[in-house]
């Protein structure tokens, strides 16, 4: 019987594993299906949701009518339970202010963009602790400062906005910034970011580069444009874009793939990819305001902007759906309502997809040097037994 214990114990824990996952799917809306998960709290004007295990993290963005209100991070259960709140320190609240939950580094800290200063921080969410890791700069145009690299290749000389994230496999965080035109790269460990892919194509005036992943391939960012309005070269400026962009020897951009274009006044946002390689990605603009599916290929297979219904029976739209991440099968919506600013719809939203989420990438060395204390070695000492030998 012994002998017999350990085998069913092991046997004990696949049922168990095989019973969680069950009643996990039964929860997981039926595909298509779009239900409330949480509503979000004062200043509200959600963004990107981050799903770190079972709970999801969510950063406040800026509110177009102004407050003096500090962004909060917030953290929900998968089931919609408020767990914690953290204040951002050190905004400037006489301007812009709101934060992206980017992803997280390698202990599990959160990356949080701070708009408009330009910052990159780190959230310790066990301890509320926030330190810099890193910065962005406020870059001159090109035409302004005589194509003097580095400079941004965007008509309009607009401020810094850092708005999605993604580790590259050496430990380097690269940055969208949706108003200068460029993809920025934090070296390995924290520091200011330098520009590591500037092009007209990035140009959307006020609504330019967004959401960013990198691909299983990890040699690969994948991003979307809101719109090519500052990029000219014929074409409907308001369409936007999704593209690649390999990284190449030396950690440089190669170039330029374009897989899908969007319709226009769309205004491609976050987006975020399946384990079969389809890409959910958020439409924010006013001629769309929906969730669309794509094929690896850039092929559309599907939108959801059908209402949804909320606990109490009313229908609830898609109000400017802006960043997307799985929850097992379940596509957790960001819904921010920036310009219709209904607190009721300010709201985290589940959309049943029938298919699993990638795993979000995080290399070992992303975020700081750790300081690992080493142990004081041990020396032992071989003690020498000396025989003497009886002369005889």
């Amino acid at each position: 019987m012994r002998r017999l214990a350990p085998l069913l114990a092991v046997l004990l824990g696949a049922v168990a594993a095989a019973a969680l996952a069950a009643v996990a799917a039964a929860d997981a809306p039926r595909r298509g299906v779009v239900v409330v998960i949480a509503h979000v709290p004062s200043p509200g004007y959600p963004a990107f949701p981050l799903v770190v295990g079972d709970d999801i993290y969510e950063g406040t963005y800026a509110n177009p009518n102004g407050d003096s209100i500090p962004s909060h991070v917030f953290e929900f259960s998968a089931t919609g339970k408020l767990e914690k709140t953290f204040v951002v320190k050190g905004q400037d609240l006489s301007q812009d202010h709101g934060v992206q939950v980017a992803t997280t580094d390698a202990r599990g800290d959160l990356v949080l963009l701070d708009d408009t200063s330009g910052r990159i921080l780190l959230l310790n969410p066990r301890t509320g602790a926030q330190t810099q890791y890193g910065s962005v700069a406020d870059l001159p145009t090109c035409t302004a400062d005589g194509d003097k690299p580095p400079c941004s290749q965007a008509k309009a000389d607009l401020t810094p906005e850092p708005d999605y994230a993604a580790w590259g496999p050496d430990g380097s965080l690269y940055v969208t910034d949706y108003q200068q035109a460029v993809i920025w790269r934090v070296p390995p460990h924290g520091g200011r970011a330098q520009v590591w892919l500037s092009s007209p194509a990035l140009d959307g005036e006020l609504f330019g580069t967004a959401g960013l992943v990198i691909l299983p391939d990890h040699r690969t960012l994948m991003f979307d444009q809101a719109s090519n309005a500052g990029a000219g070269g014929g074409g409907n400026p308001s369409t936007g874009k999704l593209y690649t962009v390999p990284i190449v020897r030396g950690d440089k951009p190669g170039p330029l793939h374009e897989l899908w274009e969007s319709p226009p006044a769309a205004a491609p946002d976050g987006f975020a990819l399946s384990r079969s390689g389809d890409i959910y990605m958020a439409l924010v603009g006013p001629s769309a305001n929906d969730v669309v599916e794509l094929s690896p290929a850039g092929k559309q297979l599907a939108t959801f902007g059908t209402p949804i219904t909320g606990a109490n029976g009313s229908s609830i739209p898609f109000d400017e759906p802006s960043g997307v991440s799985f929850l097992g099968t379940e596509l957790v919506i960001a819904n921010q309502s920036y310009l219709q600013g209904d607190t009721a719809h300010m709201a985290l939203l589940g959309l049943g997809t029938g298919e699993r989420g990638a795993p979000t990438y995080v290399p070992r060395t992303a975020g700081p040097v750790v300081h690992v204390k080493k142990k004081k070695k041990r020396h032992r000492h071989h003690h020498r037994r000396h025989r003497s030998a009886r002369r005889g």
